[in-house]
């Protein structure tokens, strides 16, 4: 278990700490973008590798039991979080990694932007959420908990990247568009046009999640169906 809180600590340390502050900034001054991308990429690889192996190395500890009502709920969660995580990343954003230049044209909150503009990170927060809610064991509540608060503030951390790189253009973008799903959309400062989602993306996302539940049991000994 002192692995794994090690290696959650590591993990979300580097993002909460580096990613988006103005030691990122330091950091790109001297090795510049792409060498800070390649050093962070591979720092948040071996996190990766460093939480998965410990979690699998960890002794089981009961914490709560599963509750069987909540596996609709669970697996409702998990469908959702796939369309945002697919849609998210087949939908160029400004918030995405070298996007910058969408702040630039007309309209750069379209499709899933509308709903928010970190809809990746929040497709990872469904997913955590509902395995914090179906495993009831210390060592999946560290892991998918570290993951689930991870997602929860990488958002804040993106914006504040993003306001000092792009100042006046991605204030612009902000007003019209909210980190919290549909919190635009409920304030009047966008509309939701399902239209600009496109057909395949949400069936693509629909697919693999389904491909997800077929190998879920054989990848991991446990059916995720609430049968």
């Amino acid at each position: 278990m002192l692995s794994l809180l090690a290696a959650a600590f590591f993990f979300v340390g580097i993002h909460l700490f580096i990613a988006g502050t103005r030691a990122r900034d330091a950091i790109v001054a001297r090795i510049g973008e792409q060498g800070f991308l390649g050093a962070f990429s591979l720092a948040s690889l071996v996190g990766i590798v460093w939480l998965c192996l410990a979690y699998s190395n960890a002794t089981p500890a009961a914490l709560y039991a599963e509750v069987p009502a909540l596996r609709w709920l669970v697996l409702a969660l998990v469908f959702i979080a796939f369309q945002f995580v697919v849609i998210g990343l087949t939908t160029p954003s400004p918030t995405a990694t070298g996007g910058g230049n969408k702040l630039a044209e007309g309209l750069p909150a379209t499709g899933i932007l509308r709903i928010t503009r970190h809809p990746f990170l929040w497709g990872v927060a469904l997913w955590a959420l509902a395995h914090v809610i179906q495993n009831g064991e210390a060592a999946a509540l560290v892991l998918f908990g570290s993951v689930l608060f991870l997602a929860l503030v990488g958002p804040y951390s993106i914006d504040a990247k993003r306001l000092r790189k792009f100042g006046v253009e991605w204030e612009q973008f902000t007003r019209v568009t909210s980190n919290v799903p549909f919190g635009a959309i409920a304030t009047g400062r966008n509309e939701l046009r399902l239209g600009e989602l496109g057909w395949w993306r949400p069936l693509v996302a629909s697919v693999l999640f389904g491909i997800a539940l077929g190998v879920h049991g054989w990848l991991f000994g446990v059916s995720p169906l609430p049968l």
